[in-house]
């Protein structure tokens, strides 16, 4: 909650104010006294729209943090911070998203193992490494471990890359409760990941299926569609001869090795050249097998021949004409990326049993692409040379080579991709969520739009979320996949790998009449796609982890904000909206920030896969958290900002700023009473009046969504406040006026001083949270919010301060022009002016003589705009020794 009243002592400035060491005194202070926890009672007890709470992202514990966490975090904490001002009882958690892909490759990297099924438990296992950090270990040196020794070493590290991850938070000055923190493989999370999923399960949402999917040879897995990433990568073309009877039919292709694994020509239905062989057959060069001439609308006919093979499977079209013609599988490519070794069927007896015996068999793709090519170079069947092309491939966005198309029994969970009725109630959802900025919401459109299939959610590694699910062995000892054994609600989190389904016993593991487990484990994406169960108090049956709150859950969720990058839109977003969609049958949240990449300086996006990171450790250290948030907060919400350390020296020098001109303001004198009924001066009021408008204008913007408009004008007043109103009154704040003018321009200070650290506190909390120290009680982060009421009168004219600004700087302007001191004294001038503006100037004048040294004659003339004229300057004395 909120202060209702800012309570106040006398000031207790320290010497030489520095940003310099305020992130360990007042991080320690915000631990020691809880600063940010959640209050559970005053949530409940509230109006909804009195809570806020954020689906705050996890970040992958695998490594170090970079620029890009304190990019985004930053901006969550913007937020929270002002709700929190705001008086509404923020639910900020924050969780380590410490399973899945990321974290294996790291542990194999660090520990010079990798994962094997095959392997049996050693109890006295070592690794034989500790600490590879950096260096990529080859799978040859690997040491293949059995899964319950890889486990234990994925825990080990993930929870000491957590620790340091908490400790930049905590410098960073993210105010998350850190009560509220969970892990991904957690007790809790698992549960909720397997309740979820069974419940998908009895609702018919969630289905296994044995069809083609992309496939990584590298990370021996399935990916799902949300993962490609598109490359360019060096082919070539082959020109090659099918047979028509005595005629030939070319086809080009990138991928000749393919040819045994063909099953159909294709041409477009329109095609003229392709007409006469519709509904006929061919036969493949070297393999004679006779194969259909189909027509699909698919095909290209300004591409290559016009006609291309269909091979189960080169690519995804090659899928969807599979599918749509009904066409045979003549699979080839097994999940090692290696061509099978047995001789496929189709092939053996043929005229090209031996090629493929002796020289495709168990051979890479390269290798048997190699074996193709000069076999149908010595045959005849290959026209001319191959020509060199660069062809888009799909990658896995963390693989280094591209997918192939293997067929596999896999897990998927509905998704709007086959489903037209579920496909227009998650694009309804869309117009449920207000995105911020708006157009990010065709992101998410475009992609629901675009999809073909539904979302795979199993993946062939090992730590993760396993899937509940057993299956029963025949009198033989053959799986039974059509009627899987699920767990008990009230026993999960469940690793079928070690525990036994119910109805069985540990015996009758892998024998006949027995049982065998899932050996597949949740996408990561389908654990944290429930973070908002995972935080909000979802109760599930077995309540694994003690933190089932029904109460909790009703109240806060729907949650209130989903930050996260415009990159994992078509991912975590869509995907956290169907896992609602499916349990609750509502959107998880009412508004998603989106917030932009860091890029590089050649513009590219900064990330650990691409190796142009900046680690954030040594920036916090040399230009201060604030510095490093105010660069952060300048970018607005969905644009890409550029990684600028010269941003982030401005901030530091507005942090600096802040510190030393609210030394200046509190030193000059105490000021009792109603400061507000003090205040009696034009320049003063007129300053409180500007300061009235900065307040309604930050808010405004913060309520919208553009904080960034609000860090900017606040910024933009705050150095007027300095350069112009603290210059101008400082004379009169030292009595040089007499004492009722000192004492307005004291109160004005002091109101002024108190509005401006509450609009920075959102983005700068160590420098504005020691200057409240100096001479508040309390935290000015639970302090409320700054209202127009509370910047004193309201009758100024906020001109006053623009014209007296404009007429100092122009007499600054002739000092400098003549090469003299601040300290000149000017003996005439003439100031040229609307009549209006000459008024608001003669209401101050003493202010500006005293900030101008003017001792001699102000004259005033009428022009159209302000302008300091025939300036008569008297050097200053040399300074005393």
């Amino acid at each position: 909650m909120t202060e209702p009243a800012h309570q106040q002592h006398s000031p207790q400035i320290p010497d030489k104010p520095t940003v310099d060491g305020l992130e360990d005194k007042w991080a320690a202070v915000w631990r020691e006294q809880d600063t940010y926890k959640f209050d559970r009672e005053r949530a409940l007890s509230l109006p909804r729209d009195r809570v806020f709470s954020i689906d705050t992202p996890p970040p992958t514990a695998s490594g170090s943090l970079h620029v890009g966490h304190v990019f985004g975090y930053t901006h969550t904490d913007v937020v929270a911070r002002y709700q929190r001002m705001r008086g509404k009882e923020v639910f900020y958690p924050l969780g380590w998203d410490d399973n899945g892909l990321p974290t294996e490759r790291r542990v194999q990297n660090f520990y010079g193992v990798r994962g094997d099924h095959s392997a049996a438990y050693d109890p006295d296992f070592t690794p034989p490494l500790r600490g590879a950090e950096g260096k990529s270990v080859k799978a040859a040196d690997q040491v293949p471990i059995s899964r319950a020794n890889f486990i234990p070493l994925c825990e080990e590290l993930t929870t000491e890359d957590e620790k340091a991850f908490e400790s930049l938070f905590r410098r960073l000055g993210v105010s998350v409760d850190w009560a509220q923190t969970y892990r991904t493989i957690d007790d809790r999370s698992r549960a909720v990941a397997q309740e979820a999923f069974l419940h998908n399960l009895e609702r018919g949402e969630a289905y296994q299926a044995e069809a083609p999917g992309l496939w990584d040879v590298t990370f021996q897995s399935a990916v799902a569609q949300a993962e490609l990433e598109a490359r360019d990568y060096p082919g070539a073309f082959h020109r090659v001869a099918f047979h028509h009877g005595d005629e030939p039919v070319y086809i080009e292709t990138t991928r000749p090795e393919l040819i045994p694994a063909c099953v159909a020509l294709i041409a477009h239905p329109d095609d003229e050249r392709y007409q006469a062989l519709f509904g006929s057959t061919v036969t493949s060069p070297l393999f004679g097998v006779e194969i259909p001439v189909l027509a699909h609308r698919l095909a290209e006919p300004d591409k290559g021949a016009g006609i291309a093979m269909c091979c189960t499977f080169g690519d995804l079209t090659d899928v969807t004409w599979w599918r749509e013609l009904q066409l045979p599988t003549r699979s080839i490519i097994t999940r090692n990326g290696r061509l099978q070794g047995e001789t496929p069927a189709w092939v053996a007896g043929g005229p090209g049993e031996q090629l493929y015996a002796e020289n495709m068999a168990t051979k890479t793709v390269h290798s048997a692409r190699i074996a193709v090519v000069d076999a149908l170079r010595e045959s005849g069947d290959l026209d001319g040379e191959p020509k060199p092309t660069q062809r888009k491939a799909n990658f896995y966005e963390r693989g280094e080579k591209p997918l192939e198309i293997v067929t596999s029994r896999q897990w998927y969970l509905t998704n709007g991709g086959r489903d037209a009725e579920l496909r227009k109630a998650l694009l309804a959802c869309a117009e449920q969520i207000d995105f911020h900025p708006s157009f990010m919401r065709s992101r998410y459109t475009n992609w629901v739009e675009g999809l073909n299939g539904d979302w795979l959610i199993s993946r062939q590694r090992f730590f993760g979320v396993p899937f509940p699910i057993w299956y029963p062995l025949d009198a033989d000892g053959e799986i039974d996949h059509d009627h899987p054994i699920a767990a008990t609600a009230d026993t999960l989190p469940v690793d079928p790998a070690t525990d036994v389904p119910p109805g069985y016993t540990a015996e009758q593991r892998g024998v006949p009449g027995g049982f065998v487990s899932d050996p597949d484990i949740m996408d990561t994406w389908a654990t944290s796609s429930l973070t908002p169960q995972i935080v909000s108090g979802w109760p599930v049956a077995g309540n694994a982890g003690g933190r089932n709150d029904d109460e909790l859950f009703a109240k806060i969720f729907p949650m209130d904000m989903r930050p996260q990058g415009h990159d994992i839109i078509r991912t975590w977003l869509f995907a956290t909206v169907v896992r609602s969609h499916l349990e609750h049958d509502c959107v998880p949240w009412s508004d998603a920030a989106i917030n932009g990449w860091i890029l590089d300086p050649d513009r590219k996006k900064m990330s650990k896969s691409k190796g142009n990171v900046v680690t954030p450790e040594d920036v916090l250290t040399q230009h201060s958290a604030d510095a490093v948030r105010y660069w952060a907060a300048s970018a607005r919400m969905g644009q890409d900002a550029a990684y600028e350390e010269d941003q982030m020296k401005v901030g530091r020098r507005l942090a600096m700023k802040l510190l030393n001109a609210s030394k200046f303001a509190l030193s000059m004198g105490e000021v009792h009473g109603d400061l507000a009924a003090a205040v009696t001066e034009p320049l003063d009021l007129a300053l409180l009046a500007g300061l009235r408008t900065l307040v309604e204008q930050a808010t405004k913007h913060f309520e919208s969504w553009d904080y960034t408009r609000s860090l900017e004008l606040t910024e933009e007043f705050f150095w007027t406040f300095c350069n112009d109103y603290i210059e101008l009154v400082k004379d009169r704040a030292y009595g040089a006026q007499g004492e009722g003018a000192a004492v307005s321009a004291r109160a004005t200070l002091r109101i002024a001083l108190d509005v401006q650290l509450r609009l920075f506190a959102p983005f700068l909390p160590y420098s504005t949270e020691e200057v409240w120290s100096w001479w508040h009680e309390g935290t000015v982060h639970r302090a409320s919010w700054p209202l127009p009421g509370e910047c004193g009168p309201s009758t100024g004219d906020p001109a006053t301060l623009q014209v007296l600004g404009e007429a100092l700087a122009g007499i600054r302007k002739a000092k400098s022009d003549a090469k003299l001191g601040m300290r000149a004294e000017v003996t005439a001038l003439t100031l040229a002016a609307p009549a209006g503006a000459q008024h608001l100037v003669h209401a101050s004048e003493g202010d500006l003589r005293a900030a101008g040294k003017v001792t001699g004659a102000l004259r005033y003339a009428d022009a159209d705009s302000l302008q300091v004229r025939d300036v008569e300057l008297v050097p200053p004395p040399p300074r005393q020794k």
